[in-house]
């Protein structure tokens, strides 16, 4: 824990020498204030300027204790020849008081005073009988009241300023926070949409090559080579379309054709080719109901690539069998299911990261849904509900 330092400002310091310089002035001028002139030496009006002076030095280091040795040191001062200066340091340690201290003091002060300079007016009048006595409370207000009222008006003002400055501070907090946020997000999606348009062409190049360098036959390798080059051609047509989409981004483009689930047959057509040399089939049972409702943008794509990146780990996980996809719609709710035999694999096989199963899981939580994926019994089950309604966030 941070000591307490009582080392004076340097502005303090230059205030306390000035003051005490021009009360040393005014006292060899014969400048005084009271007219308690024969009871005391008038040497004696220095010895409360003097602590006032020192109390100078400590008035933002400990305000409130240089504001009650300060009270007395102006009480000593009024039964001296008096001395200007000392009232005008005593003005400024009160000032320093509410400005400084304790978040109670600032309070208190203003209404302390305000309340002492009202009782002595009334008082003075009371007494004196005189109207020359509202001065002994005008000048009691300008030396207590007044003071106090304008620290606190500083005071208020600094804590404003300072309050804006934190806000602002944490606005532009919150906007970097957003700003980070938004970019992880659009990285996380760019990498779904590189990842389920391309890993199924590079998977179906894997396999396929795998194949030509394992059988030592001229006719597997040339049909190899022949899904190797119509799926690199058509990986190196989506890469140079995400990349064009990149590139122009914020900029005036032509509207992209968004996959559908009305392209499926296409999509496993395309597997057939490339499973039919490891002994897959494909078939697809569409159980949505004819001449419905369209399904929302984000709710179509994201089915679409959940079947696609299904159909890549089929094509590099499963065993000789059949990959069957379901696609139903009923209450609201859109269902995709598909099951790929599950077994060991004789054979080749193309390596897998799990970022595909990552990629669909992340797809179906924004959009609100659930997904499953594992083994049961002797397929492997992907299932995903997704919301298909038009109140969805888009993927």
């Amino acid at each position: 824990m941070r000591q307490p330092t009582f080392r004076p400002h340097p502005h303090d310091v230059l205030l306390a020498v000035v003051s005490v310089a021009a009360g040393l002035v005014l006292w060899s001028l014969g400048l005084y204030t009271t007219t308690f002139r024969g009871l005391l030496p008038a040497w004696a009006a220095l010895v409360p300027m003097a602590v006032m002076g020192v109390l100078e030095l400590f008035r933002r280091t400990a305000p409130q204790a240089a504001l009650i040795t300060g009270t007395v040191a102006l009480i000593a001062d009024q039964v001296t020849v008096g001395n200007l200066a000392t009232v005008f340091m005593f003005t400024d340690v009160m000032y320093a008081a509410v400005v400084y201290g304790h978040p109670a003091m600032a309070r208190r002060l203003p209404v302390v005073t305000g309340v002492i300079t009202v009782a002595v007016t009334l008082l003075s009048v009371a007494w004196l009988r005189t109207p020359e006595a509202v001065l002994i409370g005008v000048v009691t207000g300008i030396v207590s009241f007044g003071p106090a009222l304008t620290g606190a008006s500083v005071r208020y003002h600094r804590e404003a300023a300072d309050a804006a400055r934190l806000r602002a501070e944490q606005t532009a907090l919150l906007a970097e926070m957003d700003r980070k946020a938004a970019v992880v997000a659009e990285r996380a999606r760019m990498a779904r949409e590189l990842h389920d348009m391309v890993a199924n062409h590079l998977s179906a190049i894997a396999i396929h090559s795998t194949a030509a360098l394992s059988i030592d036959d001229a006719g597997t390798s040339r049909e190899a080579l022949g899904v190797i080059r119509e799926n690199s051609v058509q990986g190196l047509s989506e890469m140079r379309r995400l990349i064009g989409l990149l590139r122009e981004a914020g900029a005036e483009q032509e509207p992209v054709a968004v996959p559908s689930l009305d392209g499926l047959e296409a999509l496993l057509a395309q597997a057939r080719t490339t499973g039919s040399a490891s002994g897959l089939g494909f078939e697809l049972e569409d159980r949505r109901p004819p001449g419905g409702e369209p399904l929302p943008a984000p709710v179509e794509l994201a089915a679409y690539r959940i079947v696609q990146e299904s159909l890549t780990n089929a094509l590099k996980h499963a065993v000789p069998g059949t990959v069957r996809v379901r696609v139903d719609r009923s209450g609201g709710l859109l269902t995709v299911r598909v099951d790929s035999p599950y077994g060991e694999r004789p054979g080749p096989r193309a390596p897998g990261s799990g970022a595909g199963l990552v990629g669909m899981r992340e797809r179906t939580e924004l959009l609100g849904g659930e997904f499953g994926a594992g083994p049961a019994g002797t397929v492997w089950q992907v299932r995903a509900v997704l919301p298909a309604e038009e109140k969805v966030v888009e993927a």
